[in-house]
């Protein structure tokens, strides 16, 4: 592929969800067609390197994808029956798969189908954000784990039941209409709030960002907002995503290296992000009541709105994070109130927040992150060092481990050579 091209891998990721959502349209059974799925695209990063991506790529899933549905619904004789229901319910014109060059009525909203059908009441919300980031936003199991703060292991479990009770309800695979959005807009706002970060900041792996998987949230965000363009929070999640965004090309060096806010370059931002996403919040706040996302989106458009990181608001982004730690459970909140305590109060204060931190923080790398930045605020250059390695230690990112491992090194390096301390270090 030429530069500027999508990778075999990141074609892959996109079409997923999309190739998911055609077949179980077409079958009626979501765990076996994303089973299907799976295969076909072992088959095309094994191809496609070497042969060449189609001409249709999509087109190309769907024709293998569904060979292997038909595969399993000949093959396994315990499933005759279910073939024979499908067969009742479906269409004859619809039952085999369509000509790899062939377009589908329809697909442009299958992944927003899937991502509502993944978000189905009959699962808990823990499950049904699970099995979305899976089937949906095509992050590992792994990786969700990570989001999620619980063993990889426990969360491949809570995937498969999710499955066998979206299977167990028969439900078909449709876009609900509007009396069902509300029983399932949390879980369907909270996925798409996932995948965003997981795109803006990669949990494992090389890269810093996966600019495919935050700009496929944006887009999923966009269409839900059209279907509810009067919710306060679809806007301000929609309005958060954009303003967090508009710093991505600022947030890497030369070299891929991860550059904090403080540092950043701000004229490398997106000002038309920064300026629909700041027209977006500004018009949902009014509506309330307000939910976290547009409290989170309001302190992105006070970061986004300083000319430089000395003119920040910090009082103002403070009092946001008051307001957020009341409505909102989510630990890692603690650290970004921690970070603006200590620029309001100083890093003292800041550190006195994270003295008794959540369970769920106890060995994360952002908790020892946070504190060696306000370690290193503070002038504590020892303390700062041993959690500056302690983060980098529990990372699973390259960028990121990369980035903490240089600080504690140049730390070091000062003290040894007694030089002034440096209390301008930037935020992650």
């Amino acid at each position: 592929m030429t530069a500027g091209e999508p990778t075999v891998e990141d074609l892959l990721r996109t079409l997923a969800p999309q190739v998911v959502g055609v077949l179980t349209r077409r079958w009626g059974d979501f765990a076996a067609a994303e089973d299907a799925v799976q295969e076909a695209l072992l088959d095309a990063a094994t191809q496609w390197p070497a042969e060449g991506v189609p001409r249709n790529p999509r087109g190309w899933l769907v024709q293998v994808a569904g060979r292997r549905m038909t595969e399993q619904v000949r093959s396994e004789q315990a499933r005759r029956r279910r073939e024979e229901l499908v067969a009742g319910q479906v269409p004859a014109d619809r039952r085999s798969a369509p000509g790899a060059d062939t377009t589908d009525e329809g697909a442009d909203d299958d992944t927003l189908a899937l991502l509502f059908l993944c978000c189905h009441p009959v699962l808990s919300s823990a499950s049904a954000i699970a099995l979305t980031l899976r089937s949906v936003g095509g992050l590992t199991t792994g990786e969700i784990a990570a989001a999620f703060l619980v063993p990889e292991a426990t969360m491949g479990q809570r995937i498969s039941r999710a499955k066998q009770r979206i299977k167990a309800s028969g439900v078909p695979f449709r876009m609900p209409d509007a009396t069902h959005w509300p029983a399932r807009l949390d879980a369907v706002l909270h996925v798409l709030y996932l995948i965003f970060n997981e795109g803006y900041v990669t949990s494992t792996g090389p890269e810093l960002r996966r600019v495919e998987l935050s700009q496929e949230a944006i887009r999923l965000t966009r269409a839900v907002q059209a279907l509810l363009p009067d919710d306060a929070e679809v806007t301000g999640l929609l309005a958060l995503m954009l303003l967090t965004e508009a710093r991505g090309p600022a947030r890497t060096g030369p070299d891929g290296e991860l550059v904090p806010l403080a540092e950043q370059e701000r004229r490398r931002w997106d000002t038309g992000a920064i300026a629909e996403g700041i027209e977006l919040i500004t018009a949902a706040l009014p509506r309330g009541p307000v939910g976290p996302y547009q409290v989170q989106a309001a302190i992105a458009a006070v970061h986004d709105e300083a000319p430089t990181a000395a003119a920040t608001d910090w009082p103002q982004i403070l009092a946001l994070y008051g307001v957020l730690s009341r409505i909102s459970d989510n630990p890692l909140i603690m650290l970004n109130r921690a970070v603006a305590t200590a620029m309001v109060h100083g890093p003292a204060a800041g550190l006195a927040l994270l003295a008794d931190p959540p369970p769920a923080l106890v060995g994360h790398h952002r908790l020892h992150a946070v504190r060696a930045h306000l370690h290193e605020l503070a002038g504590d250059r020892e303390a700062a060092v041993a959690d500056y390695r302690a983060a980098a230690h529990r990372t699973a990112s390259l960028p990121e481990r990369h980035h903490l491992t240089l600080r504690a090194a140049r730390l070091a390096a000062r003290a040894g050579r007694g030089e002034p301390d440096d209390r301008e270090a930037g935020q992650c």
